[in-house]
């Protein structure tokens, strides 16, 4: 089968194309026909995910299930399947069927396989930690990212309202058609004024912060009493800030980190489950829609990495069979 490695180059990554042994599924897995796959900005950052060293790319897919493997239960081969995976960016990929979720019928493709990663790592943040609630405020930096962007429309069909930052005044101005309250243009910090202005001095309920240790500290300020702040990103490269400890204990703070890497499977298992139960079903009656910035053709993946490396997306990049 056809398969795009992910190979370092320096401070980016480039594609290779490979011919490679179709995978066999084992015990508890699935094989897929890939249909359709997403790029995810934690794959191509050097020195993180799978661009520390030559791996097969894509970590979500949506298709058809090809075979099972032993002990599979309650899925047949031909079901729409979209879910994590191992090897997206290929004909064929290896799902654990624990990570499986059934394809809402008004979803193409695309849209299926842009959806697990982007949106359970969403529902970490906004649901099980946290409990964004209707009317409370939500401030996600960098939001026309693929998650920000996710973030958003979550938050909105939870009843939230959003404030976002972003270096595009066109990009923001783009997001107000998905809900977005309040639009900062800033590429880091120097969003605060806003957050306090756009709350009446008492500052927002939780922070998404796609960005880094750059904007660390502001993020923490920006909270309101009781505010929560989840750490998902570092696109300015700083893995380090500092923390006002009387900050954090007066105003009864929670931060918390949000990644997939390291989760036991069981965890992950449980992850699928939530998701499936609060957020599947706003994707199948429409609440949310997917929003795709570009669509490419599996042979034109490597034109793909190049328009994601440009920055000049809006929402999330995918890839068709």
């Amino acid at each position: 089968m056809k398969a795009y490695f992910i190979v370092p180059d320096g401070a980016r990554v480039r594609l290779e194309l490979r011919d490679v042994t179709t995978p066999e599924p084992k015990a508890g897995q699935l094989l897929v026909k890939v249909r359709g796959a997403c790029f995810n900005r934690g794959e191509l950052i050097p020195g993180h995910g799978h661009a520390n060293s030559v791996k097969q790319g894509g970590g979500e897919c949506a298709g058809e299930i090809a075979k099972l493997g032993e002990g599979v239960a309650g899925f047949s081969i031909g079901d729409k399947v979209m879910g994590r995976c191992v090897g997206g960016w290929s004909e064929f990929a290896l799902m654990d069927v624990r990570e499986a979720l059934r394809v809402p019928e008004r979803l193409s493709w695309e849209e299926a396989g842009a959806i697990p990663l982007a949106f359970m790592v969403v529902h970490d943040m906004l649901v099980t930690h946290g409990a964004l609630k209707a009317g409370e405020w939500l401030l996600v930096t960098a939001i026309t990212s693929g998650v920000g962007v996710a973030a958003l429309q979550t938050a909105k069909a939870l009843g939230a309202k959003v404030i976002g930052t972003s270096g595009s005044a066109e990009k923001l101005a783009q997001l107000q058609a998905l809900g977005l309250d309040v639009g900062v243009q800033t590429r880091g910090t120097g969003f605060y004024d806003a957050a306090m202005n756009a709350t009446d001095g008492k500052g927002v309920n939780l922070v998404v912060n796609n960005v880094g240790g750059t904007v660390f500290p502001e993020c923490m300020r920006s909270l309101a009493y009781e505010g929560r702040l989840a750490t998902v990103g570092y696109l300015d490269r700083n893995m380090n800030s500092t923390i006002d400890l009387e900050m954090l204990h007066t105003n009864r703070l929670k931060l918390f980190g949000v990644s997939n890497k390291l989760r036991p499977p069981n965890e992950r298992a449980q992850s699928v489950r939530g998701f499936e139960r609060d957020l599947l079903p706003l994707f199948a009656d429409g609440r949310i829609k997917v929003r795709l910035d570009r669509v490419f053709p599996f042979n034109e993946m490597p034109a793909a990495l190049d328009y994601v490396q440009s920055d000049s997306l809006l929402g999330k990049v995918a890839m068709k069979m």
